[in-house]
């Protein structure tokens, strides 16, 4: 998130710098050049050298700062401002940047996350193509923390410090500001990597639980897909993080639990490459009916897991597969039938069986497995078991279940109606689930969700979107949802979230600028919520067809131009220094600073390399 989105917001987000119709000096110039520093070498330093930015309306302030950065140490910004996310990204996808400001949360807490989709070959949201880059992901993702740490630190000082791949900005944190004369305080969490839980919120006034809406906000009213593999950027995570149930969780300091998700308990077996999940009975999914919630009547089962990771792993599964490279670890997902297995099988790193630790908490023990899904009873013991095979020992693969993109979707609705073939898939005649164009209120809407989580989106327009409760979501435990309806506003720049708020158009603003909390500490009905988050802001290089794509010199022009204090600074201090991706979870060491003479030094290597 994109924050994975951000997240990319949670999700991946994105400015780029472009260069052309520079004036060069050649390498016989060169050559005849004293060494740089001298006062010969005055024209080489101060030929600009064209590039151009590539970003959103949102970010403004980042942009100016980078360009003022830039502009210092002998660059000609050119800014390209897009005004929203779509825009952006498909600025990004035709090459038009030369880099770009992006940024990246991790919403797993794992250090896997935070590079695979990145900077990995072929990965979702990667550019990149570099053999000894995969090579140290690799290497990481099968290492305990204690020996990735190594790793990781050779892994940022080949895409950061030697290669410059990106130039980091800040890691940021995460808040949030809620109006507590109207929602319950107790009710509004923040998590570090989790999006906001929705099933949790609650009115200070109960009574206001079946007629009023909790009303809260977005900047992006494009949402990219309803199809929980088919998006991972800030449009879309919270969204689909609270439409669609998972295996795990992650709680607040992101430690994985199954509290509030499809499994009542998790268990990894010997070896560390098989993972076992005892499914909950009492969830079932949601659809849309004359625009409001009802039961389905289907029961969420190991059926629908089993299809769901299938997917999700499958990178031909679906045409704009945006999450494949999260789930490429999972070799096998099966039924287990046969109680003795549970018996047989002995837990890593530990005594007991796996049937032992499954069974921890449940008010019936194990006594049965059923195939179908509508056969299990927990009251009974009567359960449904699902095994998990990776591909090689790789615990970090439970953190990716608890993704967004692990969401559980009915095998017969998505079924049903992707009927297409996906190499042959046309945009404009094709649909697919999850297609926004079907919950927007117009001609085409035909809602076909199915989602098995604790709301449903009814239909969406270019103002809000409505969110009922699933009727049949864990009826009578706490993890049933408090409210009866959700509207998220599309409010695009962030001063007119802020008046929303203040003003109560809105109750809930998520993701407030650092710039503002003194506004909101001075109003008494608002309550600020911060956290440190895995949230980081970075300049990604256009690495296809543009200068910076060939010349290591220049990219590291850029790297030592930016200064991270000023960020800082402007930030109050509630912004923190970054190298990577990798910054707010694993802690390397390295540390990257701004070197105005080192910048110009590698301006000047690469002009005389024309």
């Amino acid at each position: 998130m994109v924050t994975k989105s951000k997240v990319i917001i949670p999700v991946v987000l994105g400015v780029s710098l472009m260069l052309s119709g520079c004036n060069f000096t050649t390498k016989k110039d060169a050559a005849a050049t004293p060494t740089p520093g001298s006062t010969e070498t005055a024209a080489v330093n101060n030929t600009p050298v064209d590039i151009e930015l590539l970003g959103m309306s949102s970010n403004e302030t980042d942009l100016n700062i980078v360009r003022d950065q830039l502009a210092k140490n002998g660059f000609n910004v050119k800014l390209n401002v897009q005004p929203d996310y779509g825009t952006f990204k498909a600025q990004q996808d035709a090459g038009n940047f030369d880099v770009a400001l992006s940024s990246w949360t991790t919403v797993t807490g794992n250090p896997d996350y935070a590079v695979r989709s990145l900077f990995k070959t072929g990965g979702d949201y990667s550019i990149m193509s570099d053999p000894e880059i995969d090579k140290l992901i690799d290497q990481a993702s099968t290492q305990t923390p204690e020996q990735y740490t190594e790793t990781y630190k050779k892994f940022e000082q080949q895409l950061v410090l030697d290669k410059a791949y990106i130039a980091p900005l800040y890691n940021s944190l995460k808040a949030q500001a809620f109006n507590q004369d109207v929602l319950k305080k107790e009710s509004v969490r923040l998590s570090k990597s989790r999006s906001l839980p929705w099933e949790e919120l609650d009115f200070k006034d109960a009574a206001k639980r079946a007629k009023d809406p909790i009303i809260l906000q977005s900047a992006l009213p494009s949402l990219t897909s309803l199809d929980p593999i088919k998006a991972n950027d800030g449009s879309i995570n919270i969204i689909n993080t609270n439409m669609y149930t998972r295996l795990l969780n992650l709680t607040d300091d992101d430690k994985l639990t199954a509290d509030g998700s499809l499994s009542y308990n998790f268990a990894i077996a010997e070896g560390n490459s098989d993972y076992y999940f005892v499914l909950r009975d009492d969830i079932h999914f949601a659809k849309i009916k004359d625009k409001l919630a009802a039961d389905s009547g289907e029961r969420v089962g190991a059926e629908d897991v089993i299809f769901s990771l299938n997917r999700a792993k499958d990178k031909n599964s679906v045409p704009n597969h945006r999450t494949f490279t999260l789930h490429e670890h999972i070799q096998k997902v099966e039924l287990v039938t046969d109680p003795a297995v549970l018996e047989s099988v002995k837990l890593s790193g530990g005594s007991g069986t796996l049937k032992s630790g499954l069974e921890k908490g449940l008010d019936s023990k194990i006594s049965t497995l059923v195939s179908d899904k509508n056969q299990a009873s927990n009251k009974e013991g009567k359960y449904q078991v699902v095994k998990l095979t990776t591909t090689q020992p790789f615990p970090q693969v439970l953190n990716y279940l608890a993704h967004q993109s692990a969401g559980i979707v009915s095998k017969k609705q998505v079924e049903s109606i992707n009927t297409y073939d996906v190499a042959k898939y046309d945009v404009n005649k094709d649909i697919s689930y999850g297609d926004q164009s079907t919950v927007t209120e117009g001609a085409k809407y035909n809602n076909a969700l199915y989602t098995s989580g604790p709301y449903i989106l009814s239909y969406k327009n270019d103002y809000e979107a409505v969110f009922y409760k699933n009727p049949g979501y864990m009826k009578g435990t706490k993890y049933e949802p408090k409210v009866d309806s959700i509207k998220v506003r599309f409010i695009k720049d962030a001063e007119s979230s802020l008046s929303a708020l203040r003003s109560g158009e809105i109750h809930l603003y998520y993701g407030v600028s650092e710039i503002k909390f003194d506004v909101i500490k001075a109003d008494t009905k608002l309550a600020l919520q911060t956290v440190p988050s895995n949230a980081v802001s970075y300049l990604l290089f256009n690495t296809k067809n543009r200068e910076v794509a060939k010349s290591a010199d220049l990219r590291r022009a850029v790297l030592y131009s930016v200064n991270q204090d000023e960020f800082l600074a402007y930030y109050k201090n509630n912004k923190f220094k970054a190298v990577s991706t990798l910054s707010p979870i694993v802690k390397t060491g390295l540390e990257v600073k701004a070197d105005a003479a080192k910048a110009k030094d590698f301006l000047n290597k690469y002009k005389a390399s024309k």
